[in-house]
């Protein structure tokens, strides 16, 4: 039905412009409710199985890179951590060593 009326609204402008030219036919492409590719009518809580299959995937990857960034932050506190605690002991030393408090 789509089709048809859009047809019928071209074809006038296009009779005037192709007369000298070689006839050619155009078609617009309509697509079910079903089609891969079309647009989904109730979003993705109502999906097929391969839109659930494509989000979980998604999300899962998003996971992990989550996981490996909290890794990686962990990995800096605990350097932090020792590195602060070298840095006492270094402190402690020079206290001690020009005779300042004790702990």
């Amino acid at each position: 039905m789509y089709r048809q009326s859009l047809i019928q609204a071209v074809r006038p402008a296009l009779r005037s412009t192709l007369r000298s030219r070689a006839s050619f036919s155009t078609t617009t492409r309509a697509m079910a409710g079903g089609d891969t590719g079309a647009p989904r009518v109730g979003g993705q809580a109502s999906g097929d199985a391969f839109t659930k299959r494509e989000k979980a995937n998604e999300d899962y990857a998003i996971r992990m890179r989550e996981k490996e960034k909290l890794l990686e932050l962990k990995k800096k506190l605990q350097e932090q951590h020792e590195h602060l605690k070298r840095l006492e002991e270094h402190i402690d030393e020079i206290s001690k060593s020009q005779g300042g408090e004790q702990k």
